[in-house]
């Protein structure tokens, strides 16, 4: 599968101001949070050798985006993103400069520093769907595909570089100093949000409010096959990995007999084998498939937590994790891209934002899991049943393949405007929308396997109900049906409707005999008389 470049070039997008003063604001965003992350893991060595209480604090930076990324893929498609990300960022110096605080004065517990991390992990769940969501808003069109890498990118640049630099700030001047530094760098990204000249959003008579958008996003998760796949194959390859992340500050300081800056200097190492993961990528796509590489991905990791398990030298173990991180930013962009590419523009950042759901559930359950194996047996050997576990995983789901990812999605506004004797209030609903076809009986089995992947299509894009019914007095005469719950709703799925979806509707429409297309009639409900 050969890869596309665009026009532009891969670093073309920050030839354009308001995307590189951003890009620049979050790289020193990330490395910041990277850096107080290593902080947060190691004080939590010191203040219990507990593997589970340890792996505590990547379960509380996790569960808040596995319960929040929904929700947060819906506000950000209906608040103002400018705003709501500068809103989030101060939440998130907020939770630092507690830190910073606290382990000053040495008032730091176990309970607080979970808590806070907690905190912080909301932020990140608001935060994430919502940084993804404003790349089209800063790159012209044909750049878009270069920003959403180079911010990949970014995030393993800060990964490479925050860790080591946490882990030395710990190391040389304590707890205090290196929350201090992750402050400071929310201080830029705000100026940047602050300083970003962003549009105002228009005033859209469809413009979707907070419930009915939850409402939709789920309807289309549930109807969208293609993402279940995805979604089931990221939630067992995560579950499996998640053990080395939960387990990492226990194997740096038990295993290997390291320090602060040890500690950070195995995350520099997952960084920076993420970066050289990213940059030889073009190359692997082009000679295995995505579900070639997720199974790569797979045995790697396997065979890292393999040899952790073995309590190597430090340089063997500095080696295995710059081979972990081109294992794990090869299974992050392959199913990211899955998702990407299954998802339409409409409800993409909700799509993604269950994706993260999975993901971030699928860590924060394994952590807690992998932490009280390690309670039970010991660190070496919950390496091993993972490392195992995972090998096994891998090469079962390596026969539930991904999908190709290739349908048009872009909308086909296809749909006619329906019909009305006078206006309709947006809020009136249900609606029940009747297709009248005629079919002849040799080709009726055909059409109705046919109609039925049309089902699903209907369902993602904003029906709740759907059937098939025929008449008893005339069967070549068969009656599609689905409810919407609003109007409003119903115009927007006309605007959903994608050109794989429209050929969807084409194949179904080949088996309607007649010199007339499909008769189409809208109802509306009517309120019982004398109801309030």
């Amino acid at each position: 599968m050969s890869t596309t470049k665009t026009s532009g070039g891969t670093f073309a997008p920050l030839a354009q101001p308001v995307f590189a003063v951003l890009w620049i604001a979050t790289v020193l965003g990330n490395t910041g949070s990277f850096m107080r992350d290593v902080a947060s893991s190691w004080l939590m060595t010191d203040l219990s050798a507990s593997p589970a209480a340890v792996a505590m604090v990547q379960a509380a930076g996790t569960l808040p985006i596995f319960l929040l990324a929904i929700p947060a893929g819906v506000l950000t498609d209906i608040l103002d993103r400018r705003k709501f990300l500068i809103a989030v960022q101060v939440l998130l110096a907020s939770v630092s400069i507690s830190l910073m605080v606290l382990s000053q004065t040495g008032m730091l517990s176990v309970s607080a520093l979970i808590g806070l991390t907690f905190l912080g992990g909301i932020g990140a769940a608001l935060m994430g769907p919502t940084w993804q969501a404003i790349v089209p808003e800063l790159v012209k069109h044909e750049d878009v595909k270069s920003a959403v890498a180079l911010n990949s990118l970014g995030i393993n640049i800060a990964r490479s570089i925050g860790p080591a630099a946490g882990g030395l700030l710990l190391a040389a001047f304590g707890a205090g100093i290196t929350y201090g530094a992750d402050v400071a760098s929310y201080i830029f990204v705000i100026a940047a949000l602050v300083w970003w000249p962003r549009a105002k959003n228009g005033n859209d008579a469809l413009q979707e409010n907070f419930f009915g958008a939850f409402r939709a996003g789920l309807r289309y998760t549930r109807s969208s096959r293609p993402l279940h796949v995805i979604l089931l194959r990221a939630a067992i390859f995560f579950a499996f990995a998640s053990a080395i992340w939960a387990l990492l500050p226990l194997v740096a300081r038990q295993l290997l007999g390291g320090d602060a800056s040890f500690y950070g200097i195995l995350l520099g190492a997952v960084g920076a084998g993420a970066i050289g993961g990213a940059l030889v990528m073009p190359k692997l796509r082009e000679r295995l498939s995505s579900d070639g590489l997720l199974l790569g991905a797979a045995l790697i990791t396997a065979v890292v937590m393999g040899v952790l398990s073995l309590a190597p030298t430090k340089i063997v173990a500095i080696i295995a994790l710059l081979f972990l991180g081109g294992a794990w930013i090869t299974a992050l962009t392959t199913l990211n891209g899955a998702a990407q590419a299954v998802l339409p523009n409409w409800v993409r950042g909700r799509g993604l934002a269950v994706y993260l759901t999975v993901f971030n559930g699928a860590m924060t359950a394994g952590s807690l899991g992998w932490g009280a194996v390690g309670e039970a047996v010991g660190i070496q050997m919950t390496l091993l049943v993972g490392a195992t576990g995972l090998l096994v995983a891998g090469l079962i789901m390596h026969r539930v393949k991904l999908p190709a990812g290739d349908a048009n999605m872009v909308p086909s506004n296809h749909w006619p405007e329906p019909l009305v004797a006078e206006p309709v209030a947006h809020d009136r609903g249900p609606v029940l929308i009747l297709i009248e076809y005629k079919v002849e009986k040799e080709h009726r089995s055909a059409f109705l396997r046919a109609i039925d992947h049309l089902s699903n299509e209907r369902r993602r894009d904003g029906a709740y109900g759907w059937g098939v019914t025929e008449d008893s007095a005339d069967p070549e005469k068969i009656v599609e049906w689905f409810m919407v719950e609003s109007w409003a709703e119903h115009l927007r799925q006309h605007k959903r409707v994608s050109n794989a979806d429209a050929d969807l509707q084409g194949k179904v429409l080949t088996y309607h005999i007649g010199p007339d297309k499909p008769v189409v009639r809208h109802f509306l409900t009517i309120s019982r008389p004398g109801a309030a």
